[in-house]
Parts: structure tokens; sequence; C-alpha cells
């Protein structure tokens, strides 16, 4: 299967990819380049979630998508968490190019403010918290009611998650199987 890359000019979205930073839990880039990518059903998705963010004056910022299982693996040795992250021995949606990270910015590009930061790892971070503000509960329900009407599921503990419904019918894919290069050369990292 092939990726589509997600970038603007045909993505017209804000790309704060993490993961190729040190600013993520591990506090060490996981990928070797900042790149992004969907297969193509959730590319298609993305474009449809753009264009309703668009008619609210709003554009998506993409902190992550497809995850290679090598990148899956990193982050579960660092933090084993099922509650946050998938068992790479399970998989996971973004291991399989059919989910993002996302949240809301305005027209100046400043984020809405949901509450928490992206992957923080907290009940903070549930949809279903009461324990935020109003603006910031009214923030996450527009990002969902966004989402959703573009087609996507999301998942319950994130509030940044969201993914194709049954992701699992396509198939992990690792960095040289994706062919995305975003993984360190062999014996580099």
């Amino acid at each position: 299967m092939s990726l589509v890359e997600i970038k603007p000019p045909a993505f017209p979205v804000l790309l704060d990819l993490r993961y190729a930073t040190a600013d993520n839990l591990t506090g060490a880039p996981i990928y070797h380049r900042a790149a992004c990518f969907l297969n193509p059903e959730a590319a298609d998705l993305l474009h449809k979630a753009i264009a309703l963010a668009g008619q609210m004056q709003l554009r998506l910022k993409v902190f992550d998508a497809f995850r290679p299982t090598e990148a899956a693996w990193a982050l579960w040795n660092h933090t084993p968490d099922p509650t946050f992250l998938a068992d790479p021995r399970k998989g996971s949606p973004h291991s399989r190019g059919a989910a993002v990270d996302v949240t809301l910015v305005d027209a100046d590009g400043e984020d809405l403010d949901m509450g928490t930061g992206f992957d923080a790892f907290t009940p903070l971070a549930f949809h279903g918290t009461l324990e935020i503000t109003p603006e910031q509960q009214a923030n996450r329900a527009l990002l969902l009611g966004i989402m959703t009407a573009a087609g996507w599921d999301f998942y319950r503990n994130e509030w940044w998650h969201y993914q194709l419904f049954q992701p699992r019918r396509y198939p992990l894919l690792s960095d040289a199987a994706a062919g995305t290069l975003l993984m360190a050369p062999s014996g580099v990292m």
C-alpha cells in the first residue's frame, strides 16, 4: 500500500510533527526526518476535515499521522502504557497509516485551548473529562464535531487522536515497507 504525503499546498494544514523533534514524551527525536503520511482513505477524510474547519475560519495542525512500527516500539519501550499507547505486538492505527493526531488553530495560527497539550498522558486528556474549563470543553467538542462529521472515529482517552473505523483492515507497516524514510538510517539513533 502506498501512503499519501500530507503537506501543503495539497493539504493546507500546519505541521508540528513532534516525533521528529525532542518535544515529545521521550525527550528525543523518534523520526529521522519531519514528514507526514496517511493511507489514501485517511487522506481523503483529512481533506474533508480541512474543508469543514475552513468553513469556520479554522485550520488543523497535525502532530503525527503514520507511525512506522519501529517508532511504535520506541514509544512503547519508553512508556509502555496501554491507556495511551497501542501495544506494538497488537498494532496501532497509526502504524497502518489510519490515524492522525490533530488540534485546531485560529485564523492567526494560534492553537485553540484544549486543556492539555498533545501527548499529555493524564485523565485530563480524556474526551469526557469535566475537569477542564467550559471553553476548553467547547474547543474539544468543536474538534470532535469536525473530525467525526468528516468521517473519523475517535479514541476516548486522547482528545487529539482520530482514526478510521475498523483500521485493522489495513496492514501494519514498517518504515521500509512504507518507503517513508522516517526512521534513522540503520545503525544511527
